[in-house]
């Protein structure tokens, strides 16, 4: 993914949406850490995948469950920030459906439900490689101040 050379200003919504994921995953150790990979952002929406490494199964020898929240929750993060404007979350919750497994690859789907606001709600379906539900996420984020992306303002 590349970063724009754009103004925000000058961007199509798009652009922007692409361009402040490529800001937010250079500064993201931990979603660069785990593997996440970005496959599509656009304006309230993204998608990511994780691969289930050995390391995130925990002493039932399935996917550790903050590892499935934190995918979730690092897909709500790049989707409710598409607009370039600091978001962070202020609330969420996970409903975990099936298990995980090794070597299983996880997608997450975030797409936002309504912004009112400062205020959004992002819901995150999370399957495995056949494509089954593994988990809901649901999340509530709150606009800060600031850009990811300096606006020249």
């Amino acid at each position: 993914m590349s970063t724009q050379t754009n103004r925000p200003d000058q961007m199509t919504p798009d652009e922007l949406a692409r361009a402040t994921a490529a800001s937010m995953y250079e500064n993201d150790a931990c979603s660069r850490a785990l593997g996440l990979e970005i496959l599509e952002v656009r304006p309230g929406y993204a998608r990511l995948r994780m691969a289930v490494r050995d390391d995130f199964l925990n002493g039932h020898q399935i996917c550790h469950g903050g590892l499935i929240f934190t995918l979730a929750d690092s897909t709500f993060a790049f989707a409710c920030n598409t607009y370039n404007i600091n978001t962070v979350a202020a609330g969420c919750s996970i409903e975990f459906l099936r298990p995980v497994y090794g070597g299983d690859v996880l997608n997450a789907e975030a797409v936002e439900q309504t912004l009112s606001g400062r205020t959004g709600i992002y819901d995150i379906r999370v399957t495995n490689r056949a494509g089954e539900t593994v988990a809901m996420f649901r999340g509530k984020s709150a606009q800060i101040k600031g850009n990811l992306i300096p606006t020249g303002n």
